[in-house]
């Protein structure tokens, strides 16, 4: 099955936290934060939401920053997707 955002909607797929940290130590799944870094998979058309033109600065490929708790989260094939509004990404990592 394939996914295509409709408005200003973005796809993302989340990337796994790191499982040790700086210092060496081994995190449980528990222990771990949510990500917060993506990858765009997908980028709809843009165009007027809610009475606003929205142009999309995002593309296929973007790593993101998103909010810890934004977002729709769906299972695709077996993989777990986010679907987030372009407002919702916080920055793009360069």
């Amino acid at each position: 099955m394939k996914l295509k955002p409709l408005a200003d909607r973005v796809i993302l797929r989340m990337i796994e936290a790191e499982e040790t940290t700086k210092g060496g130590i081994i995190l449980t799944s528990a222990a771990k934060e949510k990500p917060e870094i993506a990858e765009v998979l997908a980028v709809g058309p843009g165009g007027t939401v809610d009475g606003k033109e929205v142009v999309m600065t995002v593309k296929v490929g973007d790593k993101v920053v998103t909010g810890k708790y934004s977002g729709t989260q769906v299972k695709v094939d077996g993989e777990e997707l986010t679907i987030v509004r372009q407002s919702d990404i916080l920055a793009i990592v360069e």
